[in-house]
């Protein structure tokens, strides 16, 4: 392509992550080639409105673009699929914006579970990232449970209960402490950025934190908790993926909440993480496999537990769409590889021009 193309960028979204997200777009808006690439940024507000947004970036990382009421238009995908275009409006007109790529950078609800995939898919635009059915499989950790285990790969125990079945408390926590036991994991099925998760101890934790996970879900896994090292994987490619290197999450909170990932500084990533090289390359093989498994494609990141006792490997759970923050392990882990943030991105551009339908 001899012209600069044309990315559209989402941010925002009506998910818990949206700050994380915002957060996430200015570092991919600062770091793609503006001598390859005119960027035009759309950002979905928490209530789920769309603007075109032509202001200055650092508002979009501060959450003040959505007062910048003067670099704001009203803004949409057009779903027939022959238009391929987003619509801008003004007073009774509009204007179409054909975007060669769009760059979802939008974590959670309707950003990384196939809703935003589908309608880009019945725009028939090409974007960055996996489909609507890894979408929603990665982002559904109950319905990707089923996946991996039928892939063969090891993980924690667990069991899955629902908020209507709140009305009989006793006995889910029941069946808790006979088939998982103390200490557990409560986590809502599908939020990311460990929002709504709660760690257990007894029966009264336990119940407050199912009762704290039926704020973001419906749906609940109460989990194993598992003693060892959190470490996670970066996947790259669409036919042919290829894993990077293994990173270690060493946070100083008693598990990598969402504070842990996002305020608290004192969290400490280890790149490369210090494990023996066998253990590596059996993290990278898991990895590639449950991205295969979830039929991903342009990108994932893998998140994994090394027990104490005896180094087995543990798969904790995708994200199909990881934070691409300053701080974020997904392209820290390809530049410890080789790959330079721009670079990563120019690839990931690529991958999605080139999928095949």
């Amino acid at each position: 392509m001899d012209r600069k193309m044309n990315i559209c960028v989402l941010f925002g979204g009506q998910s818990p992550e949206h700050e994380v997200s915002c957060r996430s777009a200015v570092s991919v808006i600062e770091n793609l080639d503006k001598r390859k690439y005119n960027i035009t940024t759309i950002g979905i507000t928490k209530d789920g409105e769309w603007f075109l947004y032509t202001g200055g970036w650092d508002k979009i990382f501060s959450g003040e673009w959505r007062q910048d009421a003067g670099n704001l238009k009203k803004a949409i995908i057009s779903p027939d699929a022959k238009e391929k275009a987003i619509l801008v409006f003004e007073d009774d007109t509009f204007k179409k914006i054909i975007p060669d790529v769009v760059f979802p950078v939008l974590h959670g609800q309707y950003g990384e579970d196939g809703t935003i995939q589908g309608l880009l898919e019945l725009a028939n635009m090409k974007y960055v990232g996996t489909g609507v059915l890894a979408s929603a499989v990665g982002m559904d950790k109950a319905y990707a449970k089923i996946i991996f285990k039928n892939a063969g790969i090891p993980q924690a125990n667990w069991i899955v209960v629902q908020t209507f079945q709140f009305e009989n408390m006793d006995k889910i926590v029941d069946e808790a402490e006979k088939e998982i036991g103390y200490p557990c994991f409560v986590k809502p099925a599908n939020t990311g950025s460990s929002v709504g998760i709660g760690k257990a101890k007894n029966r009264s934790e336990l119940i407050a934190a199912l009762e704290n996970a039926s704020k973001f879900d419906r749906k609940i896994l109460i989990e194993e908790n598992i003693e060892g090292r959190e470490v996670e994987c970066s996947v790259l490619g669409n036919e042919h993926p290829r894993a990077a290197e293994i990173g270690e999450i060493i946070p100083t909170t008693e598990f990598y909440d969402y504070d842990a990932k996002y305020k608290d500084n004192s969290t400490k990533l280890e790149i490369p993480a210090v494990l023996d090289e066998e253990i590596k390359e059996k993290i990278r093989e898991y990895s590639v496999r449950a991205f295969r498994a979830i039929d991903g494609m342009g990108l994932t990141r893998v998140d994994f537990f090394v027990k104490n006792k005896d180094n087995s490997i543990i798969l904790n759970e995708v994200n199909t769409m990881p934070g691409f923050t300053s701080i974020s392990m997904y392209p820290k882990l390809w530049e410890a590889a080789g790959l330079k943030y721009s670079d990563l991105l120019d690839e990931l551009i690529g991958l999605a021009l080139h999928r095949k339908k």
